[in-house]
């Protein structure tokens, strides 16, 4: 877990991401060991969240999982936030069109990206990830697009940089040419750096008043990819994440 200055909120918060990834209950132990948390103090967050009905417990098991509680909390926020609606449309066309898996991504500063919509395409390979998947907000193409257009300091963009890890990792002076390349030509790539022969388009969008929101991403196996054509891929996600761009200014 990170450090943080409210750490009841961080542990609260741990402890429900975890148990929202969880394909099956789990007990105080497990979330424990796995949160490197003491468990006294994992069961005392844990009753909290059950008291607000953010998380069930079931006493035959003692295992606890997410409740209908976090329902509201997400409904809440999806009638607020417009892109996936605006977005996925695009996602959709993209993803038949190409045959790649496509994925809308929101940016949360430099921690992390969170997806916000995705669409399938009918080819074998698909990336399992899922709305409400988290992943570094520097990793892959996406991480080359904030870098690009996220206005961050480079102390601190190599800081983050030399934490990530990739399948084939690039050197530092190497992606720096990469960001700068986004820069140039709108879209970012990543040709088997994240995840070994699979290749990762990425393309940016601002919300209204002018700074970096989201993304949009192209996964595909780098075979395929390169069959449809990186170039055209690029642009049309390109064209597509400005569409999004003007869709949430004029909101």
């Amino acid at each position: 877990m990170t450090d943080s200055k409210a750490p009841a909120i961080a542990r609260a918060a741990a402890i429900l991401r975890l148990l929202g990834k969880s394909d099956t209950p789990l007990g105080v132990n497990t979330i424990a060991r796995a949160l490197g948390l003491v468990p006294s103090t994992c069961l005392y967050v844990l009753r909290a969240l059950t008291e607000e009905e953010l998380v069930a417990f079931d006493p035959d098991t003692k295992r606890y999982t997410l409740d209908a509680g976090v329902l509201t909390l997400a409904r809440g926020w999806l009638r607020r936030n417009r892109f996936a609606d605006v977005i996925q449309p695009a996602l959709d066309r993209l993803s038949r069109d190409y045959n790649v898996t496509m994925l809308a991504v929101q940016v949360v500063g430099l921690q992390h990206m969170v997806v916000v919509a995705t669409s399938q395409g009918s080819a074998n390979f698909q990336l399992s990830a899922h709305v409400g998947s988290r992943f570094p907000a520097l990793i892959s193409a996406t991480g080359r697009c904030i870098a690009a257009f996220g206005g961050y300091p480079s102390g601190e963009l190599e800081r983050r940089f030399h934490k990530l890890r990739w399948d084939n990792p690039p050197t530092y002076a190497d992606w720096c040419e990469q960001v700068a390349e986004t820069k140039r030509q709108g879209y970012a790539l990543d040709r088997g750096h994240y995840i070994a022969g699979v290749t990762v388009i990425a393309a940016p969008v601002t919300n209204g008043r002018g700074s970096l929101s989201h993304a949009l991403v192209a996964v595909g196996l780098a075979s395929a990819v390169e069959r449809a054509g990186v170039q055209t891929i690029g642009e049309h996600l390109s064209a597509a994440a400005r569409t999004a761009s003007d869709r949430l200014d004029e909101g």
